[in-house]
C-alpha cells in the first residue's frame, strides 16, 4: 500500500489505497471516499476563501473542497461520495473574533458539502487542540490522535 504525507495548501487523491498523514490546527482537512468505486481523496487547507488574488490554490477551502471533488469524480467516485472533516482548532486566536480562521475552515467545510449534497458521516473539528489524522483512501477510514492543546501544563 502506498503512503503519503500530506501538506498544507495540498490535496491527494488516487485510484490505489493509500495512508494519507497530515496535521491540522486551524487547518481543515476533507476526506471523500465513495463505497461503491473504493476511492478517495483528502485535501488540508489553511483559510477559507480565496478572494481573487493570485492563484488559486488549494490553500484555500473553496478551492480545495472543488479540486478534491473533481479530483475523486474523475477517479469514478459517484452517488456515494461521503466526507469526514477534521481540524479547524482555535490554536491560537479568539474563538469569536475576526481571526477565528479554525471555526471560518470549519463552517466553509459543512456550507460547501452541503451545497454538494455530500453527506458529512464524520468530524471531529474545533477545540484547542491540534490533530494529527491518518486516512485510508481505499477503506475510507480515518485514525485520528489529537495534540495536546497549547497551555495544558506548559
Amino acid at each position: 500500500m502506498g503512503r503519503h504525507y500530506l501538506y498544507p495548501g495540498t490535496l491527494f487523491a488516487h485510484r490505489d489505497p493509500h495512508l494519507v498523514t497530515t496535521v491540522l490546527g486551524s487547518c481543515v482537512s476533507v476526506c471523500l471516499w465513495d463505497s461503491s468505486a473504493r476511492v478517495g481523496g483528502i485535501n488540508h487547507y489553511l483559510l477559507p476563501l480565496w478572494n481573487g488574488d493570485g492563484l488559486p490554490t488549494p490553500k484555500y477551502g473553496n478551492i480545495a473542497i472543488a479540486k478534491l471533488i473533481e479530483k475523486v469524480q474523475a477517479l469514478g467516485a459517484g452517488s456515494k461520495l461521503v466526507a469526514k472533516v477534521f481540524g479547524g482548532a482555535s490554536m491560537w486566536e479568539k474563538t469569536d473574533g475576526l481571526l477565528a480562521i479554525g471555526q471560518r475552515n470549519i463552517e466553509l467545510a459543512m456550507e460547501l458539502l452541503d451545497q454538494h449534497r455530500i453527506p458529512v458521516v464524520g468530524r471531529d473539528v474545533g477545540g484547542p487542540a491540534g490533530r494529527k489524522i491518518i486516512f485510508h483512501t481505499g477503506e475510507g477510514t480515518v485514525l485520528l490522535k489529537r495534540q495536546r492543546a497549547l497551555g495544558a501544563g506548559d
